[in-house]
């Protein structure tokens, strides 16, 4: 790996799409408030071109925010094959990305059952890199998450489970103690990254999973299929209406309450009709 190739890739990310990715992140991070002083933040990759630019990201924000924060880059290794295990690895070397394998068996007990491969191995995956991370003396895991997926969740919700609730921007973990999740790609869009991915000539695995080549085929009432149908919609959704994604994201920041027929808070179900009396 030569110097300049690493280079030239965090310099794309603070130039070249300055706009379209380095101030999105920075805006999340911002407006999420989800970096403090002294957090020691495990940057979770999983070899996929989010998780990296995730990675270079925070590397920039290091060099050159105002934050004190120590980074762990993480790789859980749930059973790669070989082919995608050097991919990851070759990819860590020529970004500059000093990353730490460690091995579970997620993949032997997910190959083991025929009910929803996908969830399961998604849940249990989070709960190695919460274990590992904690264990490392980490106080956040950060996923790498983006826009089209919290809008791709949003119209999943509403459609499949008849709910209105999104993917959030960060959130306390119920099993590990102390410890939080962040998304700092919140608001970087998908065609960014994989026009930044383009632009340096870089190739990443397409899915954290020995199914990588099934993955659009796994359906677990949520899973990929049903993301992949989200995905075909929103597609012809925006050749009507090109700003219906970000109105669709603007939307879960702009709920008004005053014509929900019901919604829940803390686990209590609240309708309209409890106060309508009273107006």
């Amino acid at each position: 790996m030569s110097n300049e190739e690493y280079k030239k890739i965090e310099r794309s990310i603070i130039t070249t799409y300055r706009s379209r990715i380095w101030k999105k992140f920075v805006a999340s991070i911002n407006d999420y408030q989800l970096i403090t002083d002294d957090d020691t933040i495990a940057v979770c990759i999983s070899g996929g071109k989010d998780s990296m630019l995730m990675a270079k990201c925070f590397q920039e924000l290091q060099k050159h925010g105002n934050c004190n924060f120590k980074l762990r880059f993480l790789v859980m290794d749930p059973g790669y094959n070989e082919i995608n295990r050097h991919v990851i690895i070759n990819n860590a070397e020529l970004m500059n990305i000093p990353i730490e394998i460690f091995k579970s068996s997620i993949f032997e007990i997910v190959t083991a059952t025929d009910r929803s491969p996908c969830y399961l191995c998604a849940r249990m995956r989070r709960g190695f890199l919460y274990s590992h991370a904690k264990e490392l003396g980490c106080n956040k895991i950060a996923l790498g998450h983006h826009f089209d997926d919290v809008i791709e969740t949003i119209l999943m919700g509403m459609m499949y489970n008849g709910q209105i609730q999104t993917m959030m921007p960060k959130l306390k973990s119920t099993n590990f103690e102390d410890m939080e999740l962040i998304r700092p790609l919140y608001k970087v869009e998908e065609t960014d990254i994989v026009n930044w991915k383009t632009y340096n000539n870089l190739s990443f695995i397409k899915c954290a999973c020995r199914f990588t080549e099934n993955c659009s085929l796994c359906d677990d009432g949520m899973g990929a299929s049903k993301r992949e149908e989200i995905k075909e919609l929103l597609k012809h959704i925006k050749t009507i209406n090109p700003n219906a994604p970000k109105n669709i994201f603007k939307s879960i920041s702009n709920v008004n309450l005053d014509a929900i027929i019901g919604f829940r808070k803390n686990g209590e179900r609240i309708s309209f009709l409890d106060d309508y009396d009273n107006l």
